[in-house]
């Protein structure tokens, strides 16, 4: 459940799980979430026989982490095993912003049956010596918040 105070979080605290990873191990030191805007379907898409398009097929609603290049390659791993497979592989991605003495969560979101769409990185440029950036989208089915 999430845990509600008169003055709001800041969003610097956070800790992004996916699949069973633990968000402290350090593949998981995303440095910025961009979260879609969540959209539910419309009645008439509830009719019995219907199944949904893929989120990546229609809303374009996706889930967006980026992390500084560390030389790991799972992101890009599960990646290529989804333009590989046909069935793509999904995990849970799970995000907890957490307090101010950075231990408990006090807000979770969690993406289910999320898959990589696109997988990119930042420039390499001599000339500014910035850290290179990661960035996964990810498309999902559903998502909860506590």
């Amino acid at each position: 459940m999430a845990d509600t105070r008169e003055h709001p979080y800041t969003g610097a605290r956070f800790l992004v799980s996916i699949g069973e990873q633990d968000g402290r191990e350090p593949s998981a030191g995303f440095a910025e979430v961009v979260f879609p805007p969540f959209e539910h379907e419309r009645t008439r898409d509830r009719e019995p026989g219907h199944t949904p398009p893929r989120p990546s097929d229609t809303s374009g609603a996706l889930l967006v982490l980026r992390r500084g290049v560390t030389g790991r390659l799972d992101l890009y791993e599960w990646w290529n095993a989804t333009r590989r497979e046909k069935a793509p592989p999904t995990r849970t991605v799970t995000i907890q912003l957490l307090g101010d003495d950075d231990r408990a969560a006090v807000m979770t979101w969690r993406f289910e049956r999320a898959y990589p769409v696109t997988l990119s990185y930042s420039p390499l440029n001599a000339m500014t010596g910035s850290v290179v950036m990661e960035e996964v989208a990810l498309a999902f089915e559903r998502v909860e918040m506590a």
